[in-house]
């Protein structure tokens, strides 16, 4: 059962995402209706009766339109499109914002659509290409600037003011990708202390079990021997009489020397709490939200666990570093003699599957316990994993 701080912290954590996702679902939207403002002074000139572009409308319109399609394919396919097809889209906006720029240098919106393209190349290519394209594009400023006005002056301070919006907008992404970085950091070296805390705790847990076992049955089960074999010999020297009560006496302690053995057999052998150990380790994690089920069958010994406390580990490493997933599913449960481990993340998945250190190790580990593990990549990542049960 869910206790009322846990079900208050799962609800503050499922609205933080669900207001970051909005945030930049809404952030999107803003986005590309400005870059569609862009061309509203244009048609509204041409529905007047003038002439905005140097070319006809109709062309500036197509090419405007080519643009746009290419800039909301970068930007809202950019989690998901082969970067190929990335890179070409940015091609065409590199290409297409100039041509835009310069054939309507009258429509002071135009040079918007650099600032747009450049801050779209800081997601994809190294610092020094972004560079480039802005030294470029301020270039392109100049040479329209300088169509509608013969101030030197003027056209500098339209070429400044374009070059420091896209100096801007470069870094502000910057900025944004290294601290998407650094969470994502935190939250991986999050889960690997978590999960090490975690084994490490249960490891003296289980040293400390074995400790009083082991105190448990030389000193109560000694002494319980003893008293035994001492009612056994008085069995045989006390009247008759008094046979029956020394024969209860003996037969108790048996029971309670069977007990001892039995209890001290128990600690030796009960397993970890998996479910409370796994939920420690996912817990309060920014993203992605990981929902756990464990069936109430499911008991693990020692290796077990720690076995699955790695294969958590990874998978939810592997979510934030690679997959760029919201949610993550875990579930593990007894499927008749064998102890089934599924995972499986709303990412981006990958095509050509290539096993790195981790997945290889937890593939190892699962083969060492006798059992079998499938990886896929397709509709995110996904992993099976079965072992003999305990």
């Amino acid at each position: 059962m869910t206790s009322g701080t846990d079900a208050a912290d799962a609800e503050r954590l499922c609205w933080a995402l669900m207001t970051r996702v909005w945030a930049d679902v809404w952030g999107g939207v803003a986005v590309t209706l400005a870059c569609l403002a862009v061309g509203v002074p244009v048609v509204v000139v041409q529905l007047q009766g003038e002439r905005l572009p140097l070319i006809p409308t109709g062309w500036w319109l197509a090419v405007f339109a080519a643009f746009t399609a290419a800039f909301c394919c970068t930007m809202w396919l950019m989690e998901l499109a082969r970067r190929r097809v990335l890179l070409t889209t940015l091609a065409l906006q590199s290409v297409l914002a100039p041509v835009l720029v310069l054939t309507a240098p009258a429509a002071g919106w135009t040079p918007i659509l650099l600032v747009f393209t450049v801050a779209v190349s800081a997601y994809l290519v190294p610092l020094r290409v972004s560079a480039a394209l802005i030294a470029a594009n301020t270039a392109v400023v100049a040479v329209a600037a300088s169509f509608t006005s013969s101030s030197p002056f003027e056209i500098g301070m339209v070429a400044t003011l374009y070059l420091m919006l896209q100096a801007a907008s470069v870094l502000g992404v910057l900025a944004h990708r290294r601290e998407t970085e650094s969470r994502k950091r935190i939250a991986e070296a999050h889960v690997r202390l978590r999960a090490a805390s975690a084994l490490l705790a249960e490891s003296s847990r289980t040293e400390e079990r074995l400790r009083i076992a082991r105190e448990l049955h030389d000193l109560v089960g000694h002494q319980l021997t003893v008293l035994a074999l001492e009612l056994e010999i008085a069995s045989h020297r006390t009247e008759e009489d008094a046979g029956e009560s020394v024969d209860r006496a003996r037969e108790l302690t048996r029971r309670l020397l069977s007990d001892v053995r039995a209890t001290v057999g128990e600690m030796r052998h009960r397993g970890p709490q998996l479910r409370e150990t796994l939920e420690g380790i996912v817990a309060d994690l920014p993203e992605p939200a990981v929902h756990l089920r464990i069936d109430t069958a499911v008991e693990t010994d020692e290796e077990r666990t720690r076995t699955l406390v790695r294969c958590v580990q990874e998978v939810v490493t592997n979510a934030i570093r690679h997959a760029g997933a919201e949610n993550l599913w875990i579930e593990i449960r007894v499927e008749g003699e064998v102890l089934a481990f599924d995972a499986r993340d709303d990412g981006v998945g990958v095509r050509a599957l290539e096993l790195g250190h981790g997945l290889r190790g937890m593939a190892e580990r699962i083969e060492a316990l006798g059992g079998k593990v499938r990886f896929s990549g397709e509709d995110g990542f996904r992993v099976r994993a079965e072992v003999p049960a305990a």
